[in-house]
């Protein structure tokens, strides 16, 4: 990154089942891309490989060997992902919009899933390294609500004739969601200079407010050129 290069800011979008992540990326990107290069993406996924092994832990391929499996086949998904996609994006000076990274692994597989603390910690450090997200934007949303958002949402999608089945998370129980909104709640508690709390009960409009309130707030500047614009096509 050159002196005239700005710096790449990292953004992650994290949060439950069908708690309207995907589409406050999307708000945000078109926001943000009136006058900064910002590129969107995902996880599990994101780069060619990371998107094969998102094919398998959404089937359910890593279930039956336990949450470490699991964590181990994301952490191979996430390190592709850094190397191919995240740090080259953030070397350029892009903005990075990430739907999920690393606290889902820490909800998921960790506190939800049962896997030992110490092992979520020490992977992260061994993957993440460095590159960790300069705001993260934490979705909090009751789960029943957000079970409900996501079975409407396959239905519109077997409507259009696409299969969609509930995948391998949201087919767990209604305690497994409750767990992951209360670790959820508990990462933006313990690391509050990092993560915003946003409540995604409300309509898109009220919650995309939120999000670029928190976004002007913790990343001085980021908004300054899109002052008084909307973020509609």
């Amino acid at each position: 990154m050159t002196a005239s290069t700005p710096r790449g800011v990292f953004i992650t979008f994290e949060g439950g089942e069908g708690a309207g992540k995907s589409t406050q990326v999307a708000r945000l990107a078109r926001t943000l891309g009136a006058h900064r290069t910002v590129t969107t993406t995902r996880e599990p996924g994101g780069s060619t490989r990371a998107e094969e092994i998102r094919t398998a832990l959404l089937a359910g391929v890593a279930k039956p060997y336990g949450p470490f499996a699991e964590a181990l086949l994301f952490s191979a998904a996430r390190i592709d992902h850094l190397d191919r996609l995240i740090r080259p994006a953030l070397a350029s000076g892009e903005v990075v919009l990430c739907d999920r990274f690393m606290d889902s692994t820490r909800a998921y597989q960790g506190a939800a899933g049962g896997l030992d603390a110490e092992a979520v910690a020490a992977l992260e450090r061994v993957v993440v390294g460095p590159t960790r997200p300069d705001l993260t934007l934490i979705f909090d949303l009751d789960p029943e609500i957000g079970l409900a958002r996501a079975r409407a949402r396959a239905a519109g999608q077997e409507a259009q004739g696409a299969q969609a089945a509930p995948d391998r998370f949201e087919a767990e129980a209604l305690a497994f969601h409750a767990r992951l909104r209360d670790a959820f709640r508990a990462i933006a508690q313990a690391e509050p200079a990092r993560c915003v709390l946003v409540d995604a009960a409300r309509d898109p409009d009220a919650v995309a407010d939120a999000v670029r309130a928190a976004v002007a707030a913790r990343l001085p500047g980021l908004l300054d050129d899109t002052e008084g614009r909307t973020d509609a096509a």
